[in-house]
């Protein structure tokens, strides 16, 4: 059974509260007024990285936002037990949740990305 890595819901919690800054007015006309719906609606903020061990060339993660628990597949040529970190970005629209981003990074260079809803 493979080993699932969490994230830590605080960090969830702040990187989805930063999100939310520039858009706290709520309608879109005081949007508009104040320019922020000229500013870059879609956003997406690291949450954290935790470390995490490549096993059967995939590392698993248990996603916030009710996305469920994934495995990601890693390159053939890193090997099992090779340590790294797995970084999770909150997509957002308006400050809204849409989606997730996961990069696993080793020996400091990325080797997949993937995304969960809409990034």
């Amino acid at each position: 059974m493979p080993q699932f890595y969490q994230f830590s819901p605080q960090a969830v919690q702040a990187a989805l509260d930063a999100a939310k800054q520039d858009f706290a007015e709520g309608d879109i006309q005081t949007l508009t007024a104040n320019g922020t719906v000229t500013k870059s609606s879609e956003r997406s903020l690291l949450a954290e990285c935790v470390s995490v061990s490549v096993q059967d060339h995939k590392v698993c993660v248990d996603l916030p936002l009710g996305l469920g628990k994934h495995c990601i597949p890693i390159p053939l040529n890193i090997p099992n037990g090779e340590a790294g970190s797995a970084c999770l970005s909150i997509c957002t629209t308006f400050g809204f949740p849409t989606g997730v981003k996961v990069s696993v990074i080793v020996a400091g260079i990325t080797v997949v990305s993937e995304t969960f809803g809409k990034c």
